[in-house]
């Protein structure tokens, strides 16, 4: 039997020096890049230094590496060490805007019959219903469908990402005239499903209340699950395999006739795509679930969901339960007991370990499940690791004596989540280093500020802070994104939007 290899730690000059010499394969060299960029990011001579600020009078995107501005006209890159004009688009019209984007990445596994279809794109739906493929490095035009002229489609999402992805339209409004003549609206709104490599249509589907019946907030398709939500704060999910299946009607592909058209091309103006899934009666519910927010999120292993019950009793608890027959694990019901303005919040983890990532404005815990397929015995919630802020625990005064002696007593107890407290506000995860990046506000100074703490994804344990340079006005909305070598926070000003990269650098002797 070959002796167990022993652990130890690798300096990142060493493994330079190994990747020099030649390794077995790309993943492997991958891992080693990783491991070293991590020993750098850790070590002290190395800071996050802020290196680049861009304001905006429209809201700012980042995805993968790239900043979108102007309404994903002007794109810029964050590989050097400062962000660069990728591309500019010309100015288009507002009937030619974009409504929304997604960015695809081109599959290592597949050959495709375009050289086109492989490269880095950008997915852009616009405001007169084309579905354009842009080249992400370039911005040039490679591929342009048109959905339909009859339908107004507004949103792009992922249902399983990079692979397929729906357009969805706007909600049909039942008028008031409509409404005095007798006339119902039964069709709700329409999805559109496409294959990202190659580019191609599976079909395009009506949301009716003949079928899924009244009070349809809102659908939208995740991992293979048509999702529908209800006024009545229940969630049902559908097999959409199975609706494609049952209710298809014709295939369909770009480019070529369709009868469903009068064979006339599917995509081409002014015929769009046809309405080819044609759902006659309600499909099997695969699952359903009444929740707060309409709100309610599966993952873990063994699978298990998480959602708020909708009763004033359960507000601020977070219940677990097995999705296989909906039996509550030990320990499911999860409550932090804080007195806040923003409600805490819980997540399945984005590694995929099947943890969950529960956030409160004082501490933060990341739980597991514990339980066994087919065991008979409901798995059991356990704490992994769990982070605290640190905080002045000296109690404050409720009663207050002014200086003429009148004794003022406080109506309120401080907020958990006060600005002047040391407060948990977010978390991302850089996957590629194995981080996580928890954003935590201070202003007990009496200006806001942030800095960034980074924890080793496995036990929790801190390896370094990074410091924001710009103060953080809580009262405005934020986004932060922690992409390896960088940093790039996202924050709303008034009606201003402005964007800060921090990129790592040696620190100056």
């Amino acid at each position: 039997m070959a002796p167990c290899r022993r652990k130890r730690p690798v300096n990142a000059t060493g493994l330079l020096d190994r990747r020099s010499r030649g390794i077995r394969d790309a993943g492997t060299i991958a891992r080693h890049n990783m491991k070293i960029l991590r020993s750098l990011v850790s070590q002290d001579n190395r800071s996050f230094v802020k290196v680049w600020s861009k304001t905006s009078k429209s809201t700012i995107m980042h995805e993968n590496g790239k900043i979108y501005f102007e309404n994903y006209q002007n794109c810029y890159s964050c590989v050097h060490s400062e962000p660069q004009v990728l591309y500019k688009l010309p100015k288009r019209s507002k009937l030619e805007k974009f409504e929304d984007a997604l960015l695809c990445q081109s599959p290592l596994d597949k050959t495709l019959a375009s050289p086109s279809d492989h490269k880095l794109s950008l997915l852009a739906l616009t405001a007169n219903n084309w579905l354009y493929r842009l080249s992400a490095e370039t911005g040039e035009e490679l591929q342009r469908v048109y959905l339909s002229s009859k339908h107004k489609f507004r949103y792009l999402g992922w249902d399983v990402s990079q692979e397929m992805f729906y357009v969805k339209s706007v909600q049909n409004k039942e008028t008031t005239l409509a409404r005095q003549a007798g006339i119902a609206q039964n069709t709700v709104m329409h999805l559109a499903i496409f294959h990202v490599f190659p580019l191609q249509i599976v079909g395009i589907l009506e949301i009716n209340k003949k079928v899924f019946g009244n009070g349809v907030t809102d659908v939208v398709v995740s991992q293979g699950c048509l999702v529908v939500s209800y006024s009545n704060k229940s969630v049902k999910l559908y097999s959409f395999e199975h609706i494609v299946q049952r209710y298809l009607t014709e295939k369909l592909t770009l480019g070529k006739q369709s009868s469903l058209l009068g064979g006339k091309t599917v995509g081409d103006v002014p015929f769009g795509i046809p309405v080819n899934i044609q759902i006659t009666d309600c499909p099997p519910v695969l699952f359903q679930v009444s929740c707060s927010n309409n709100s309610v999120q599966i993952g873990g292993y063994p699978w298990h969901y998480i959602y708020t019950p909708p009763h004033k009793n359960h507000k601020g608890t977070h219940h677990i339960c097995s999705l296989k027959d909906s039996t509550m694990a030990t320990n499911g019901i999860q409550n932090i007991n804080c007195c806040s303005l923003e409600s805490d919040e819980m997540f399945f983890h984005p590694d995929d370990s099947g943890r969950i990532v529960h956030v409160g404005p004082t501490i933060m815990n990341v739980l597991k499940i514990v339980g066994e397929l087919n065991s008979g015995l409901p798995s059991k919630v356990v704490e992994d690791f769990s982070l605290a802020t640190h905080r002045n625990n000296t109690p404050t005064s409720q009663v207050t004596v002014t200086s003429s002696g009148r004794t003022v007593k406080r109506r309120f107890h401080q907020l958990d989540d006060d600005p002047d407290q040391e407060t948990f506000r977010m978390v991302e995860y850089e996957d590629e280093l194995d981080l996580l990046a928890v954003v935590v506000t201070n202003g007990e100074e009496g200006e806001g500020r942030a800095h960034i703490q980074l924890h080793d994804n496995q036990s929790g344990q801190l390896l370094r802070t990074v410091d924001l340079v710009e103060p953080w006005d809580e009262t405005y909305r934020h986004e932060l994104f922690f992409d390896k070598d960088t940093i790039v926070h996202i924050e709303q000003k008034n009606t201003n939007f402005c964007c800060h990269v921090y990129k790592l650098k040696a620190a100056r002797k």
